[in-house]
Parts: structure tokens; sequence; C-alpha cells
């Protein structure tokens, strides 16, 4: 794949600063996102980052914490995170889950039997991307640990689906290092959906970036969407970042569709992050991202972890 062969050219500071800007891109977006609804006087991003931006950091502590990826420790450090934070915007799936197993209940259980079939939301895709940078070079991986750490609460096939769509784009934007080629982007993506409302949804991009002039903010939420269903917001991240060319343009369009804000933001500026790097991140906005010095430090320490130095 070329997922896997692009990767060899990043060199060492390059990864470092991709890992970086793709987890403050996750929260820079989860925060614009949020800034749009709460409206500040004086600041564009909200003064705290959402559940987007909490369950990725919990994916990142636990795998530089375990040196990789440990579903059992996983789940622990999502409980205990929602624990010491539950203002921070959790849909009611997860922390059903979350309670469940606290009174001694098996937890796949409850993330099965909470929706029909599980749960198609975009939870499992908003928090996807330090497991994104981590297995960026290798694609069968990538799969199984995304799969893996999907099924902790979303076990719909969409929303597995959507995970990895979102995770196969962030690992490519890591592995890149030449100008971005968006319709190559997502005819990349095409060849590795599997489900055929995906497909069409990739499709439709491929439409839309082909175009002399770009379609209709309307014409893009009544095509792509911008819900809570992974497959009415991940597409939408997808093209909004393959339809710009700087990481402020990405997360700005991805916002400006509506809906869900935060976490096709989120999703937006974890792939435009990983692309361009972090130095592409406007100072304003990491001057008033919450938190900003330890997720960078975090994001830092995954890449240590990657690269056998720590």
């Amino acid at each position: 794949m070329a997922l896997r062969r692009a990767s060899m050219a990043v060199s060492p500071g390059v990864l470092r600063s991709k890992f970086a800007g793709s987890l403050l891109g996750t929260a820079i977006g989860d925060s614009l996102g949020a800034g749009a609804w709460l409206r500040i006087p004086g600041r564009e991003l909200a003064p705290h980052y959402t559940d987007d931006t909490h369950m990725a950091i919990s994916v990142a502590k636990s795998l530089v914490e375990k040196k990789g990826l440990d579903l059992e420790h996983l789940f622990l450090t999502f409980v205990r995170d929602w624990e010491a934070e539950p203002w921070r915007g959790y849909g009611p799936g997860p922390p059903a889950i979350f309670r469940a197993f606290r009174r001694g209940e098996d937890p796949r259980r409850v993330a099965e039997q909470l929706y029909p079939g599980g749960s198609f939301g975009n939870g499992a895709a908003m928090r996807v991307a330090p497991l994104a940078c981590f297995y960026h070079d290798d694609l069968e991986e990538l799969r199984r640990a995304v799969e893996g750490a999907s099924r902790l609460t979303h076990t719909h096939p969409l929303g597995i689906e959507g995970a990895l769509l979102q995770a196969y784009a962030v690992a490519m934007a890591v592995s890149s290092t030449g100008p971005l080629n968006g319709l190559a982007f997502v005819e990349e993506l095409l060849s590795l959906a599997e489900s055929q409302v995906y497909r069409r949804k990739l499709t439709t991009i491929i439409g839309f970036l082909s175009r002399p002039r770009r379609p209709s903010r309307r014409e893009v939420v009544r095509e792509l969407g911008n819900g809570v269903e992974a497959f009415n917001s991940v597409p939408t991240a997808i093209y909004a970042f393959t339809a710009t060319s700087s990481f402020e343009e990405a997360v700005r369009m991805a916002v400006s569709f509506g809906g869900d804000m935060d976490t096709i933001g989120a999703m937006a500026g974890a792939i435009a992050g990983a692309f361009y790097g972090r130095e592409a991140i406007p100072a304003r906005w990491l001057g008033e991202l919450e938190n900003r010095d330890y997720i960078e430090r975090l994001a830092v320490r995954l890449w240590e972890v990657k690269m056998g130095l720590g």
C-alpha cells in the first residue's frame, strides 16, 4: 500500500511535528467547533475542549504507558478519565457503558445492546488520531488496533468503518511528504472502503474535487452530512481537508458545515495537523487552547515510544 511505502521517506523530526500536529489539531478543531456554538466575544476557541479531545488524550496516554495498544488498559483509562472530568460533553453512550462496568456488568455486552446493532456514531472516529499516528506505517496493525479500540464503545460496522477511514486518512497524512493531491488521497481511501455508504460518499467527494468551483455549503451538507453518525461526519471531515490547502482553511471549512461542528472539526484537524505538521497551526489558536503544553508533550512522548526512545 502507498500508506505503508510513503512513511519510509518521513524523517524523525518531521514525524515528531506530524504527531504533535495531529493531536494538537484534534484539540484545535474540537475547540473551534465548540467555540462556534458558544460565540464568546474576543476568542475563537472554546475555553475547554470536549469529549472528542478528552478521549483522544486517553488513547495517547494508554499507548504511551503500555508502549502499544492494550485494550483492557485503554478501557480503564477511558473510565477513569471520564470519572475525573465527566463534564466534557460526553454523549450518552460511553458513560452508560462506563457506569455499567463500575456496577460489575460486562461492558462489551452493554456496548452491543446500547443501540440496535451497536452505536454507529462518530465517537470512535473522533478519538482515533493517536492510534493512526502510532501505527501509521503498518496498515494491518492499524486496522486491528482501530477495530479493537472502537469496539470498546462502538460495535456497529458503520461506526467501526468510520473510525477506520478516519484512521487511514490520518495515517496517510502522517506518511505524506509532498504537496497535497486531494483527488489521489480520496481515491486511496476509496480503495480501502468496504460499505456502500462510505464508498458512495467518497465517490461524491471525488466529484466535488473534480469541479472547477467548490460546491455550496448546502450541497456538501446534503450529500455528505454534518451529523453525529460516523457516515454523516467522517466523509465531511475528509472533504474539508482535501478541498483546502492549509491547516487553518481545513478546520474552518469543517466547522462551517454546522451540525456536529466540534467532532467534524476535530477529525479534520487531526488529518490536517498530521499532514502539515505542528508548525502550520496558527499561533493565536495555540495560545487559546486549553492544556496546549500537556497535549504537545503527550504527542512527543508518543513519538518517542514509536521511535524506541522511551
